[in-house]
């Protein structure tokens, strides 16, 4: 019955199924589950519980004549004063000029509208002389479309809840539904459309909530489960003795977390099953130290390594860095898009015949003409910036290697337990010794002369500073400072006593890397620049970020741009200058002075700007819950996420018949998997 056609609900024609079907509703049971966007409830509420910008029934006397005005052509205005419990509330009916007639001084009136908590006013749409009925009902409202009108879809969704709604299969086992007191499948999906109280429909939500986390998470964790048992790895049997000595070689002691991270990566590669791990941690933690060991581990078992990163920047700046790191004990190349002619073809023909033990590049390491030998183990870095084909390309590239994926974004663990669930996820969670945090300030417009200043007192002690600004090149739409313009403008303030220079997007490749290698070299004093150098560009001696126009970047844009300085010894300071205009501007720069932790910053950002920004959904494939929010949610969540794993080690989907139904429908949506992970 539940896969049945629309049409066969009673009311049904072959018009109102069509635009039925423009909502995505095909079936009994899409209609089923079709809920409410928000309820409409006429219940009184004291004006303490009352939601600012909500809508809300308030009762009171009128304690004032109401005053009728006319603006605009034919528009009016007709405000008076209520009485609720002891506040003065003002109520306001635009267009309604027939009500003055009505309602007069001393009468009780019930008042429905949108409520303004700062002005104590309401915006009324509804109004009914005398006091209001204690149990009006709630009423849901849902999403529409032009053809179908709200009473008509809720007849619809009525008459397919009394025809179809008992046959509703229970798929939850009982020692679920009592272990966490959630109500029964067919009433709770009753609730969630005719709810009987904001009680019951709370403990609906609850229901569905948990019910559709848990069969996604069982969908990971089953195809997790498969990618382990069905993907013969390589066991990589490392050199221990040489591993350690390079260890011992390098300049610094590692911390607890990336000895931690090490040895679960280390693990994996002597383990059977391909690796597939996220290594996450904050901005300046140290994973490309651990992922280096990793490689070099890798490259003892007889394997070669492939790095892949975003930017020419950064596969520059890691190819110098480990060249440094491997002097004597590996080969190590590049190959990037600048790389052609006699030279890249020396590089393909040296990783073809296994003479280069690592190659680093961006996304040309992905292209047909790249064969190794014997590709072992790749890192991935800042994944979230390739897709997914991309991604997959490079891993194909070898006999099963091991994956390193790697991101300097810290990512809530709200969010990595969902979009990373077929993952093992490492975390970085602590700061090399000696590193100091950098000082963060929020500055007005006004202020700049005061900052200009900072800075040349910063490079008179010998530092470096950068200054970051949106666009390019000015634009009609946007009132932002752009970086020709910026430069221009400090080329002015600072030359030629201090040397400023320019970087951004449009530069050749070359120009850009002589730009970086005259700031890395002290040459250049100040560099004025777009957000390319957010990710890994490592400048020991600057201490100043500078950025303008603050408020248009999300908080983990600014976490990174505020990671390119503090890299060094020296006290760094971060200076965001802006003037937002909204609430959510301001709440980023008060949070960004607030904390140097990234994953506390990552947790604000996904409250403020959602979990789309942080991959793009396309590429990410993080699921639309009908009712979960993974943020708000995030304790269901987690529990969830418990309750599958545990369910899969001990087998009971297969076993149990109590969970036979779970298990059909975990089963019943095996398309969408491939979509969610990789």
């Amino acid at each position: 019955m539940l896969q049945h056609p629309i049409s066969e609900v009673k009311g049904v024609g072959e018009k109102l199924e069509t635009h039925l079907n423009e909502l995505g509703l095909f079936t009994v049971e899409d209609l089923l589950f079709y809920f409410p966007h928000r309820y409409d409830s006429y219940e009184v509420k004291p004006l303490t519980e009352l939601t600012n910008n909500e809508k809300a029934t308030i009762e009171g006397e009128i304690v004032s004549e109401p005053a009728l005005s006319f603006y605009g052509r034919k528009k009016s205005r007709l405000t008076f004063t209520l009485q609720v419990e002891q506040f003065a509330v003002k109520a306001v009916m635009f267009n309604r000029a027939f009500a003055k007639k009505q309602l007069q001084q001393g009468d009780t009136v019930t008042v429905t509208g949108k409520w303004d908590q700062q002005r104590l006013q309401i915006t009324v749409s509804q109004f009914k002389k005398g006091e209001s009925k204690s149990q009006e009902p709630i009423q849901p409202v849902y999403t529409l479309k032009e053809g179908v009108n709200l009473n008509t879809l809720r007849k619809v969704i009525k008459t397919a809840l009394d025809q179809n709604g008992s046959s509703l299969p229970e798929i939850l086992p009982e020692d679920l539904t009592l272990a966490y007191k959630l109500p029964e499948r067919v009433q709770a999906l009753n609730q969630m459309h005719y709810p009987e109280s904001r009680i019951m429909l709370k403990h609906a939500k609850r229901r569905f909530i948990y019910e559709e986390f848990l069969v996604f998470q069982l969908k990971m964790q089953l195809l997790r489960k498969h990618h382990r048992e069905s993907t013969t790895g390589q066991v990589q049997t490392y050199d221990n003795d040489r591993l350690t000595s390079f260890v011992q070689s390098l300049p610094f002691e590692l911390t607890s977390a990336q000895k931690r991270s090490l040895a679960e990566i280390l693990n994996d590669m002597k383990s059977p099953h391909r690796m597939n791990r996220l290594l996450q941690g904050d901005v300046g933690s140290g994973k490309t130290a651990v992922a280096a060991i990793a490689l070099y581990a890798s490259i003892t078992a007889g394997h070669q390594g492939a790095l892949m990163v975003p930017t020419e920047i950064l596969a520059e700046q890691h190819y110098h860095s480990l060249q440094e790191m491997f002097k004597g004990r590996a080969m190590v190349a590049l190959i990037t898009g600048s790389v052609k002619g006699k030279r890249r073809k020396e590089i393909l023909e040296a990783v073809d015949q296994k003479e280069i033990d690592i190659l680093i590049g961006t996304h040309a390491l992905i292209q047909e003409e790249v064969a190794f030998k014997q590709l072992g183990f790749v890192i991935v870095d800042e994944q979230h910036r390739f897709g997914v084909q991309q991604r997959r390309a490079l891993r194909d590239k070898g006999l099963y290697p091991d994956v390193l994926f790697m991101t300097a974004t810290p990512i809530p663990r709200t969010l990595a337990i969902t979009a990373f669930g077929d993952m093992d996820v490492s975390v970085i969670d602590e700061m090399p010794a000696g590193r100091k945090p950098v000082d963060t300030y929020w500055v007005k417009g006004e202020m700049t002369n005061r900052v200009l200043n900072f800075i040349q007192k910063e490079i008179d002690r010998g530092h470096q500073a950068y200054v970051i600004c949106p666009l390019i090149e000015e634009s009609d739409q946007l009132d932002i400072q752009n970086a020709i313009e910026l430069y221009n403008q400090l080329s002015a303030v600072y030359e030629p006593d201090v040397s400023v220079g320019l970087m951004h997007g449009r530069l050749h490749n070359d120009e850009k890397e002589g730009v970086m290698q005259q700031f890395a070299d002290n040459t250049l004093k100040i560099l004025v620049s777009t957000t390319v150098v957010e990710v890994g560009v490592n400048v020991p001696n600057a201490t100043v970020m500078v950025i303008y126009d603050a408020e248009r970047f999300g908080l983990s844009q600014l976490h990174q741009l505020r990671g390119r300085v503090g890299r060094g010894a020296d006290q760094s300071y971060c200076i965001l200058m802006g003037d937002p205009k909204g609430e959510v501007g301001k709440e980023r720069m008060r949070i960004m002075t607030e904390t140097n932790d990234g994953f506390e910053l990552s947790e604000q950002d996904l409250k403020l700007r959602g979990p789309g920004d942080f991959f793009g959904k396309k590429q990410s494939g993080l699921p639309e819950f009908r009712v979960g929010d993974m943020v708000h949610d995030y304790r269901a969540l987690e529990t969830a996420r418990k309750d599958a794993a545990e369910m899969i080690m001990d087998d009971v989907l297969e076993q149990d018949e109590r969970y036979q139904p779970l298990k059909e429908l975990v089963y019943s949506d095996q398309h969408i998997l491939g979509d969610v992970l990789d």
